[in-house]
């Protein structure tokens, strides 16, 4: 197949641009295994420059806002079913681009590497699910009556407050000037070290099963791969740095894993 038809045929570009996201989950998923991904609180500067962590959030994310906010808007005839697709993906953005980043207290810089690799995904990421939903998923109207949608769009709903709620008991771990870690307690992390990373997970599991679609489903995997690794590691270094963190507490499925 020549490259040009695979450009000239959007729809093929974007089958085989989810196709090499759920490669890409994997490779991340074994590598990840044996190294620390180089932000937070295993930045290096092996990586490169530091860049400010509240500056490299809020334009590393930023594609992942623009894109799909472009999109609804020069399509403005699609259907119910996609813009409430649509209006969730950007939801969950506007908090990632310009809420999240001015909330962090703390926060170590982002190594250069790890910024601009985080840009890019949320380019591919934000063109692929944009163009999809917007040009090629041809959702019927009835579909925000379907199971798949209810429970999708519910899991979504309670995913993104699972996440936002972690998140901002990490935040209120540290007093202001505060720099250190500590044990997070309260929520999920009662019963699990991910708590953030598994709202994310139900996050975009519920926008694929929405989305009934490759490219959410892709997404999904990719998000489940990733966090998961990170989780792991987290619950590893919890463990290192603190003898009394709690025995009973998983990685990342309450009770089990």
């Amino acid at each position: 197949m020549a490259l040009f038809d695979v450009f000239h045929d959007e729809q093929l570009l974007l089958e085989l641009m989810s196709s090499f996201m759920v490669l890409m989950a994997v490779l991340s998923y074994i590598l990840l295994r044996f190294i620390r991904v180089p932000y937070g609180r295993y930045s290096s500067r092996l990586f490169g420059p530091p860049v400010p962590v509240r500056l490299a959030w809020f334009l590393q994310e930023l594609p992942s806002l623009a894109v799909p906010v472009y999109y609804l808007f020069v399509h403005r005839e699609v259907g119910a079913p996609t813009k409430v697709l649509m209006g969730a993906f950007i939801c969950h953005y506007i908090h990632r681009t310009l809420i999240f980043p001015f909330l962090i207290r703390g926060g170590k810089p982002t190594p250069l590497a790890s910024f601009c690799l985080a840009v890019m995904f949320c380019c591919y990421n934000g063109y692929l699910q944009s163009s999809y939903l917007c040009k090629h998923a041809g959702l019927p109207a009835n579909w925000t009556y379907d199971p798949r949608f209810i429970l999708g769009i519910t899991l979504f709903i309670c995913g993104m407050f699972v996440n936002i709620h972690s998140d901002n008991v990490l935040r209120n771990l540290r007093k202001p000037g505060e720099t250190g870690y500590k044990i997070p307690r309260g929520g999920l992390f009662e019963y699990v070290s991910g708590a953030n990373f598994l709202g994310e997970i139900i996050e975009w599991s519920g926008f694929a099963i929405a989305c009934w679609s490759y490219p959410g489903t892709a997404f999904a995997i990719f998000t489940l791969l990733v966090l998961l690794s990170r989780a792991q590691q987290h619950h590893e270094w919890y463990i290192e740095k603190f003898e009394d963190y709690p025995k009973a507490r998983k990685i990342l499925v309450p009770f089990i894993y």
